[in-house]
């Protein structure tokens, strides 16, 4: 009976590890990876010094010059998935929050949908033809794959969550009059 009190009871090691992830992707969205939606010059000369330096040191090209497909996952992220962060963060800060299940669900089916697409087009794409110096051997793909890897994790991670704990799946039955 205690494994499972303690089961249905809010997992909040979980709970922080989530509102970390919120919370750190807030910076990271608006000041790097929404950066090639911008027009040229208008972001500040250190945040483009700062993309620039990554997409160098990790041979990420399609944060140079994305793909049209990989640009529309940057409008997703700008348009649904932002405005996201400050509301999942919050909920998983405060803890027990079994609101947040469906927008969590749905947030994080999304999220691991599009990280599948990118970590094939990691492994497998020909980037010599590319204009920005992209992986070419499997260990410069792999340190590629490492850093987009946490956002196919953690996103899984809430889902099955979301899923199975029983804190999660709790309904609030209604008193009848």
């Amino acid at each position: 009976r205690a494994a499972g009190a303690a089961m249905a009871a809010a997992p909040r090691w979980r709970e922080r590890l989530f509102a970390l992830y919120f919370l750190s992707h807030i910076p990271i969205t608006a000041l790097i990876d929404l950066q090639p939606l911008l027009p040229a010059g208008i972001a500040p000369r250190a945040l483009t010094d700062l993309l620039q330096h990554y997409a160098a040191a990790f041979r990420d090209p399609m944060m140079l010059q994305p793909p049209e497909w990989f640009k529309a996952f940057i409008y997703c992220e700008a348009f649904l998935q932002l405005p996201f962060f400050p509301v999942a963060a919050y909920a998983f800060l405060k803890g027990g929050c079994r609101w947040i299940r469906t927008p969590a669900i749905i947030y994080s089916t999304h999220v691991a949908t599009t990280l599948f697409a990118i970590l094939a087009h990691i492994l497998f794409h020909d980037f010599s033809k590319s204009e920005h110096a992209g992986p070419q051997t499997l260990r410069e793909r792999l340190v590629l794959l490492s850093i987009y890897l946490p956002y196919l994790l953690i996103p899984l991670l809430i889902l099955f969550t979301m899923l199975c704990n029983p804190h999660y799946k709790h309904v609030e039955k209604r008193k009848r009059k």
